[in-house]
């Protein structure tokens, strides 16, 4: 799926906050996972347009870490480092001169739950812009991240991302390690942890229940994220590779891949990528794993990879 970008290739969107969830591996967090690697068959006919076509990709081996990274840890980064994130930056009025004042203003996206069913064409009928939101206060000023230190940081761009990582002596994993790690194994199966997916024999993701925007019955105990490590692994003992937040990669977006054979393939060049994109905005990144929204957006850091 495609990372939705907003005005100024900034704005990015935050996670609801619960305070409740069980761990299923206290040792989950902070912890890597070495991939060997293959050969196994990428991309799906059957889904998103862009997931298309199928096609044998192989791998090499890279080491990934086993969740996505948590709001403590990018804290730690943050204090070692002092670096300021995207959605804590002022827009340059001369480089957006189309924008509208109330943009300019660091901020971000977030969630508005309509009290009814919405329009579901137009996506501003649940998402509103907040000067002020950022990783600190995901949902706006007020919001906190005190006592979240477990929960994944959201808020944060790919160049976010891409920062964090760095100083982990790390890098984003491209999309194809990303979705080798997500399939652990499964030749061609719809989930993660394999076919089918029954509820009554285990929650295996956070996701949303009930009618989106308006209603989510938070059967598997959760309104919004939960805490890094609240699900069964995967095959590859890799926690939440579906459900929970969006994961950014470093690949840039197209609306589709080439149908042949790859080996460690990095994407298409960023140049080719900006022609499927408003010239406001510039070429997007791909996000990989799904959410505790399903199929709309949220965007968070994910995790990192080594080699």
């Amino acid at each position: 799926m495609p990372s939705t970008r907003f005005p100024g290739a900034t704005r990015v969107l935050v996670a609801w906050t619960v305070l409740f969830g069980t761990c299923y591996s206290a040792m989950a967090n902070g912890g890597f996972e070495r991939l060997e690697g293959g050969s196994f068959t990428m991309g799906s006919n059957e889904h998103y347009r862009e997931e298309a076509t199928e096609r044998r990709v192989s791998v090499g081996p890279f080491m990934t870490k086993a969740t996505e990274v948590t709001n403590g840890e990018f804290a730690a980064f943050v204090a070692a480092t002092g670096y300021v994130n995207t959605a804590e930056k002022d827009l340059d009025p001369a480089a957006n001169p189309n924008l509208p004042e109330n943009l300019l203003v660091a901020g971000s996206m977030v969630l508005a739950e309509p009290a009814s069913a919405v329009d579901m064409a137009d996506s501003r009928n649940w998402w509103r812009y907040v000067p002020g939101a950022n990783w600190r206060q995901p949902e706006g000023p007020g919001s906190s991240i005190e006592g979240l230190e477990d929960y994944p940081v959201v808020q944060v761009s790919p160049e976010d991302a891409c920062a964090f990582a760095l100083w982990k002596g790390g890098c984003l994993p491209t999309e194809a390690e990303g979705e080798i790690a997500a399939r652990a194994g499964l030749e061609g199966a719809g989930y993660t942890w394999g076919e089918g997916y029954d509820p009554s024999q285990g929650w295996k993701a956070n996701t949303w229940q009930g009618l989106f925007p308006n209603v989510d019955t938070k059967e598997d105990g959760h309104h919004g994220t939960a805490p890094v490590g609240s699900y069964p692994p995967n095959a590859y003992q890799l926690y939440e590779m579906a459900g929970n937040v969006w994961e950014h990669v470093s690949d840039w977006w197209v609306p589709g891949h080439p149908g042949k054979a790859q080996s460690d393939p990095k994407g298409p060049p960023e140049a080719f990528a900006a022609n499927f994109a408003h010239p406001s905005v510039g070429a997007m990144h791909v996000v990989k794993g799904g959410s505790w929204l399903r199929s709309a957006c949220w965007r968070a850091l994910g995790r990192y990879r080594k080699q």
